[in-house]
């Protein structure tokens, strides 16, 4: 493949599969807390990032991961003690990020719109060894806290209350949830871009839950599709001058609806296979009710 002969694409290529794992593995979390949103809103607050970064001549990445990483916090924090008033502080911190952002590029030196515009949409060209650099690091913290802390995440995406009886530091969890959320969106920024990065978090999940019931094989399977579809996408924009992120979202999309269209005549044929194991008319499944069956079992 000509393509590798290029030390953007390599960079490209690479960028493209820690985003590919990363957006999935934290997106799983976000889907079971019903937050499939949080990743768009932190992309917004994420624009003042990248501004600053222009204005202070400083790391767009860094400073993109500095403010959506606070700007997490405060969404979580809004969570907690919003009530009633939460969607509207919500909504002037995710617009205020986007004009934050568009003001500090214009106040920096030379600086213009047009600078956002692969932040923005993402850009294959522009993906430089210090960005390369500042996404494997990152990618590795998304990695040790989705994969280390799965059960705990799991277990307070699922249900608050529960996790707090049992003794998690729930807030914490949550806390940490959001700022991972964060980190992830500037790591994708450069490849999907921040308008598009929240479909790489929700979609691939959505598209391996028509599959899956368990929480593993949903998590290795959004992973899969993730990789593939920033893999295939960053590919044929190379090709075919597309842009990236465009094309990463909509391969995503695409394997949605191929899982979809797969899952219906999977699961009659399930049931069929659970009817003709279980006949309505055997005996042995009627003979003991569930509950008396439980009751038994507790009493023994």
């Amino acid at each position: 493949m000509d393509l590798l002969n290029y030390a953007f694409m390599q960079r490209a290529l690479l960028a493209a599969v820690l985003v590919g794992i990363t957006a999935p593995a934290i997106g799983i979390y976000l889907v079971q807390r019903r937050q499939p949103l949080m990743g768009d809103g932190i992309g917004h607050i994420a624009m003042t990032g990248v501004g600053l970064g222009f204005l202070l001549n400083a790391s767009p990445v860094w400073m993109a991961t500095a403010v959506s990483a606070l700007g997490s916090v405060l969404m979580e924090l809004i969570r907690w003690y919003g009530r009633t008033r939460g969607d509207i502080a919500l909504a002037m911190l995710f617009y205020g990020g986007m004009a934050g952002g568009l003001m500090f590029v214009n106040f920096a030196p030379g600086g213009s719109t047009a600078n956002l515009y692969s932040y923005l949409f993402g850009s294959l060209s522009t993906v430089s060894p210090s960005d390369v650099t500042a996404i494997s690091v990152l990618a590795a913290f998304v990695a040790l806290v989705t994969l280390g802390l799965r059960r705990q995440l799991f277990a307070v995406s699922q249900d608050e209350e529960f996790a707090r009886v049992t003794g998690l530091p729930v807030r914490a969890l949550n806390l940490l949830t959001a700022v991972t959320a964060a980190v992830t969106v500037t790591v994708a920024m450069r490849v999907v871009g921040l308008i598009l990065v929240s479909a790489l978090m929700v979609v691939p999940v959505a598209a391996a839950q028509q599959l899956t019931r368990s929480f593993a094989a949903t998590f290795a399977i959004s992973v899969a599709i993730g990789v593939a579809a920033t893999l295939g996408g960053t590919v044929t924009s190379y090709y075919q001058d597309v842009p990236p992120g465009a094309t990463i979202v909509l391969l995503t999309i695409a394997a949605f609806l191929a899982l979809t269209a797969l899952a219906a005549p999977l699961a009659r044929r399930r049931a069929r296979a659970a009817a003709a194991a279980h006949p309505a008319g055997d005996p042995a499944e009627c003979s003991i009710p569930a509950t008396r069956a439980a009751a038994d079992e507790v009493g023994a």
